[in-house]
Formats: C-alpha cells, sequence, structure tokens
C-alpha cells in the first residue's frame, strides 16, 4: 500500500461565541498520499477552512479550539507536538498553506525578495546560511512561479492581485513542504488569470511531488486540478470518493446533487438555474438528525431525528439514510 503523508480521525473543532459554542467541524475523517490533490467542497461556513487551520494548529487562540481527534503526519500525531516543535518543523517545512487573499497575505512595506528569504531562513538547517544560497533560492522560487528574479526587489503594489497570487504560492513552495493547503487560491482573480495559477499549480505539483488540499466551492476548478473529494456540510464530510466517483453518474447525495444543479450549463435551456432552498444550519444550534434534512426534497421522517452512517462502496463513501436504503440499508 502507498504511504499515506497525512490522515485525519474524527476531528472536532468548536469556537466561542457568546453562551453556545460553535460546532465548526464535526468528526470529519480524511487520509491523503503522497504526490495527490484532495478537493474540499461546500458551501462557505461548511467548515473548510476550520479544518485547514486544525492542521497546523492556527485556530484563534482564544476561542478556537480542537476539542476531538488525531491529525497524523507520516504517523506523527500533530496534537501531541509543543507550539515550537509546529512553527521549526511542521509550518513551511512540512505543511505550507495559500490562504485565500492575497492582497492581505504579503507586507506591504517589505519587499517580495526579503519575504521569500526570511521563510527560507528561517527553515534553513544551517544557523547562517550563506546570502549568495538565499538570494539564489529566492531567484529559483520566483523563475518557478512564472516572475523574473530581477523583480525580487519590488514592493507588492507594484504587482497585480495575479502576481501577488504567485508570489505567495512562491512564499509557500520555497521550502519544498510535503504538502501544500490552498484555501480558495484563486478566489480575488479573473478568469484568465485563475486558469493560468491553476495551471502552474499543477505543474510544480507534478514536478516537486507535492501533495495539496484545495479548498474551494467551485466544482470546475475540482474537476480540473483533483484526484480525490470531499464535499462538507455543517462541518460533516458527507460524501466523499475520486474524482470519477464525484462527477459521473450514479448515486450521489442530495446535497452533491444541488450543488451540481446550481452550475451553468452552457449547453442546457434552462432559463434559471436550481438553487439550493434554504441557509446552512446556525454552527451554534445544529438540527437533530442530518443536519441537511430541512432543505433536502427527499427528507423522510428518519432524516429528522437519525444522524445518517457513513455507507461506502469502493473508494465512494455517502453519508445519507436515502443511499444506504437503495443499497440494502446497510450503513458503517
Amino acid at each position: 500500500m502507498e504511504e499515506k503523508l497525512l490522515e485525519i480521525e474524527d476531528l472536532e473543532v468548536i469556537y466561542k461565541s457568546g453562551n453556545a459554542p460553535v460546532h465548526a467541524v464535526n468528526g470529519v475523517s480524511l487520509s491523503l498520499k503522497r504526490g495527490e490533490t484532495l478537493g474540499l467542497v461546500g458551501e462557505t461556513g461548511a467548515g473548510k477552512t476550520s479544518t485547514a487551520l486544525a492542521i497546523l494548529r492556527l485556530l484563534p487562540e482564544r476561542t478556537g479550539r480542537i476539542s476531538r481527534g488525531k491529525i497524523l503526519l507520516e504517523g506523527r500525531d500533530l496534537l501531541e507536538l509543543t507550539e515550537e516543535e509546529m512553527r521549526t518543523q511542521v509550518r513551511g517545512e512540512k505543511i505550507s498553506m495559500i490562504f485565500q487573499d492575497p492582497m492581505t497575505s504579503l507586507n506591504p512595506v517589505i519587499t517580495v525578495g526579503d519575504q521569500i528569504a526570511e521563510a527560507i531562513l528561517y527553515h534553513s538547517t544551517d544557523r547562517k546560511p550563506a546570502q549568495e544560497r538565499i538570494d539564489q533560492r529566492v531567484g529559483e522560487v520566483l523563475e518557478m512561479v512564472g516572475i523574473p528574479a530581477s523583480r525580487r526587489n519590488e514592493y507588492p503594489h507594484q504587482f497585480s492581485g495575479g502576481m501577488k497570487q504567485r508570489v505567495v504560492i512562491a512564499m509557500a513552495l520555497s521550502c519544498e513542504p510535503d504538502l501544500l493547503i490552498a484555501d480558495e487560491p484563486t478566489t480575488a482573480l479573473d478568469v484568465t488569470i485563475q486558469a493560468q495559477v491553476l495551471s502552474m499549480m499543477s505543474d510544480l505539483r507534478e514536478k516537486m511531488g507535492t501533495a495539496m488540499i484545495l479548498i474551494t466551492h467551485d466544482l470546475g476548478i475540482v474537476a480540473q486540478v483533483c484526484d480525490n473529494v470531499a464535499v462538507m456540510y455543517a462541518g460533516e464530510i458527507i460524501e466523499s470518493g475520486t474524482l470519477e466517483d464525484i462527477f459521473t453518474a450514479g448515486d450521489h447525495h442530495p446535497y452533491t446533487v444541488g450543488l451540481f444543479g446550481a452550475i451553468p450549463n452552457l449547453r442546457g435551456t434552462a432559463r434559471r438555474l436550481s438553487p439550493i432552498e434554504g441557509l446552512m444550519p446556525d454552527p451554534a444550534a445544529l438540527p437533530s438528525g442530518c443536519h441537511f434534512h430541512d432543505r433536502c426534497p427527499h427528507c423522510m421522517e428518519l432524516c429528522r431525528t437519525c444522524a445518517p452512517g457513513v455507507h461506502t462502496e469502493g473508494t465512494h463513501a455517502i453519508a445519507c439514510h436515502l443511499f444506504a436504503q437503495k443499497r440494502g440499508g446497510e450503513e458503517a
């Protein structure tokens, strides 16, 4: 069997908000092999970013906490490491993250070259690496993402939005991490630049063998980049599988069907899209039973009272009573 790079087991993340705790992530389990790309899909508020921040242990110190679960990187539980070990051995070194907005991810008063060099210097094995070697590496990673090395002495305001995103990606890849977490990496970009950035990230992944978790709500991006997909709703993974499992015809969770129904079809004749009725439930007051039941067109009485188990067939897993009934009522 191929070695699993990352394994998350029964992860639960809770935030303090007023009198009621906010259940942002509820029992998430997933795994990722070396070199694979996992697409984490769902509406805003589904718990995707909280899952990513939990992996890096970057949850807000005063309000967020991991109440349950394990996060294993190469078999080592990150939740058992000290903050110093996370900072020096994991963040940047083993796992890097591309945050949502490149406009706010860069320091406006420091050159892009110095910001990349800071990451390289911090994680260098040499106590005092030669400046020439650092400068060479800065030039290499800038060229790697399609930016001339000669622009290393320029400031963030001198770059366009797409170029800023390339700089952020260069920073994340500067120490050649084993895992890259990309949180909505193309949200602020126009369609043309978005395609260029995604193509570049795919090329870099193949060249460097880096595994990637791509957080997005855009199923078109998932189809273009990912090997496996996990669909999140109300802090839970309600469907997961390979790209083929999710995108081909067959049985799917009603929420997944709703996501696909909300995508414009250039070949179709429908005058309006088919949105998912209702809103995501309040994570401070999650409904009983299946959390999707009040928005589901196939809701049964069982859905209102009993949380569904996960039914698996091959690489395809769905947490839905409807799917379990179709397959003979077996649930895991």
